[in-house]
């Protein structure tokens, strides 16, 4: 005879809390470690200028983290305003307007820093 304690409870929801939080914690990572390494870049010795700055982002190396940044940042944002949306606003209507207009915002953004990115 098989006792069962308490209730069944059925768990809703999107289930994607640990994930969004584990992405949150390895692109801000990434974000501090290019941070670190753009300022060892600009604290070499020499004058600081739009030489340096380009030859900083000439090597082809430079050009990808700088690009696997810049798509960790849009990321690591959609995650963050994303959950301000779903905690915050109710309407159902308001709440799709909104992610649609941040996700629409954050690929223009990473698109137009990628374009400033090849330009150099």
């Amino acid at each position: 005879m098989a006792i069962n304690y308490g209730s069944k409870r059925t768990v809703v929801g999107a289930h994607y809390g640990l994930r969004d939080w584990l992405a949150q914690r390895v692109t801000a990572v990434l974000m501090a470690l290019f941070t670190v390494v753009l300022l060892v870049q600009v604290l070499l010795p020499g004058e600081l200028g739009y030489d340096k700055w380009a030859g900083i982002f000439a090597a082809q190396w430079m050009k990808f983290l700088t690009f696997t940044v810049i798509v960790a940042l849009a990321y690591h944002a959609w995650v963050g305003v994303r959950d301000i949306w779903m905690d915050y606003i109710k309407p159902v209507g308001l709440r799709l307007a909104l992610q649609v207009f941040s996700i629409v915002w954050l690929v223009g953004c990473a698109g137009w820093a990628v374009q400033v990115l090849w330009r150099l």
